[in-house]
This record gives structure tokens, sequence and C-alpha cells, in this order.
């Protein structure tokens, strides 16, 4: 008999290109008040090594999605590594290591976005974590575009 209880593993890598440099790109990612205008806004925002980031959120009608990320290294204008779990209800479906990269090219920033993934019982997937990474990479570039 075969458990219901299964893992996929995978991963994925986005590189992105800002016009911003690495440390107003950096700041984008470590200020809350900036950050909450490009990513849902977090119900608990302590960035720092060890702190917690916590996104509550759903559908109309939904179940409630919770994430939350614990900061692992934070390196000023260059880089921060995170472990992130997402909950769908009481339901753990997913946990991640996300490293993000902030690089000077040029004048701008050279951005790249790193997700190691463990997908619980089939409930999460890689294409869900690509389609959410790619938007909120997407909402970020408007953000750095509206401050100049």
């Amino acid at each position: 008999m075969m458990s219901k209880h299964f893992i996929n593993h995978d991963s994925f890598s986005l590189e992105r290109n800002y016009t911003a440099s690495p440390d107003r790109t950096y700041a984008a990612w470590s200020d809350p008040a900036i950050k909450a205008n490009w990513f849902p806004k977090a119900d608990e925002f302590e960035f720092r090594i060890g702190g917690r980031e916590i996104v509550r959120g759903s559908e109309p009608g939904g179940p409630i999605y919770t994430s939350v990320a614990i900061y692992q290294e934070i390196v000023p204008d260059t880089r921060i590594v995170y472990t992130i779990t997402i909950d769908k209800g009481e339901t753990r479906i997913s946990v991640s290591v996300v490293t993000v990269e902030f690089n000077s090219e040029g004048s701008g920033t050279k951005l790249v976005y790193t997700e190691q993934c463990a997908f619980l019982d089939g409930l999460d997937s890689l294409e869900d974590h690509m389609h959410g990474a790619n938007a909120f990479l997407d909402e970020l570039d408007k953000e750095l575009n509206r401050a100049n």
C-alpha cells in the first residue's frame, strides 16, 4: 500500500535587470514600507537574521494561505537567504529555501532569485511558485521605476 504522503523536489532561478542600484533594490526588500508597495503587506516583518516575515491572504471565499519566511542570512546590498513555509489553512503545502542576490551591473542591479522547493503531498507546484515569483519581481520593477 502506498502512502498518501510524498514530496516532490524542484528548484528554479530567475534573473532580472533593474535600473536601480543594488542598495536601492536591496532596500525595497528590507524596508517594510517599501516592500508593501510591491509585495503583499506583511502581518509581521522582522528583517534580521532569525527574524520572521508573515503574510496571510486568500481569494474571496477561499482558504487562507499563510507564508512564514525566516531570515537565515543577510548581507546588506549583496544577498538575502531565507526559508519559507506555506500553509493552506492548517495544512503545510511547501517548504523552500530562497536566495536573493543583488549584483552590480553598470549603474543598475542584476537580481538573481533562486528557490529550492519541497512540495508536499501534491498540494503545491513549481508552476505556482514560478508564477508568483515572476509576478512579484515584475511589481518590484514597477516600484523601483516609480521611485526614480
